[in-house]
């Protein structure tokens, strides 16, 4: 199984494979979506108990995947991209003030995601392993779509891009959010798999597969990087 028929929904079932995407030198864009410092930092467990030591073991599966996982493939899609002269870019979520009050509802809403993350603070970074070289262009969102809420849009039309292979975290919320956006504005995409982590494996397969062949093409880095021109 290859992945032209892997991933499909119950929409897709026994359609036509779709073709191969044609890549060309100076349409096609790398975008790294949230791997920040503030999803990777971990507490001290030996400091925990109850539930916070539930949550902290509930997350390490996720943990285990961006460093075993994500992040190398990740590096090997900017080695590709970065060999090959090919555009990267990347989006954050930042508040602009610090007290947090232009990010969007979503950004505000009690739970998990109510996370305030001011703009030149450590947490809201890039992590070190990928991040930004040189003028690779970074947007600052306070939304999930890293269309929505920036100039991503304009960047990319003013840089003739077609096509944008994705990948970040979370498979399911901002990527997932960002990929949508991208189909939407007659962008084609791509997403590499095995460069996206949701909280579980199991959200993050079953975001997969909405979004395969409707809003995105699903593959691993290897077949992504195979497709790339030369």
């Amino acid at each position: 199984m290859t992945w032209k028929t892997a991933r499909r929904s119950f929409y897709y079932d026994g359609a036509p494979a779709p073709e191969d995407p044609m890549l060309l030198p100076g349409k096609v864009a790398l975008l790294i979506i949230d791997v920040q410092n503030v999803y990777l930092d971990r507490p001290d467990p030996t400091k925990l108990i109850g539930d916070d030591l539930a949550r902290y073991h509930a997350w390490t599966p996720f943990h285990e995947r961006m460093h075993g996982t994500v992040i190398p493939s990740i590096e090997k899609l900017l080695a590709a991209f970065r060999g090959r002269g090919l555009d990267v870019l990347y989006a954050r979520i930042a508040a602009l003030r610090h007290d947090g009050r232009d990010r969007s509802l979503s950004q505000k809403k009690p739970g998990w995601n109510n996370l305030l993350l001011p703009k030149d603070g450590l947490a809201s970074q890039i992590v070190p392993a990928i991040a930004p070289e040189g003028d690779e262009i970074v947007v600052t969102k306070t939304t999930d779509s890293a269309l929505t809420g920036t100039n991503l849009r304009l960047v990319l039309a003013n840089l003739a891009i077609t096509h944008v292979v994705c990948c970040g975290i979370f498979t399911d919320q901002c990527v997932a959010s960002t990929v949508r956006s991208l189909a939407d504005e007659s962008f084609d995409v791509i997403v590499a798999e095995d460069a996206c982590a949701a909280g579980t494996m199991d959200l993050h397969d079953r975001e997969l597969e909405i979004m395969n062949m409707i809003y995105c093409s699903v593959m691993s880095t290897d077949e992504a990087i195979g497709y790339l021109p030369t």
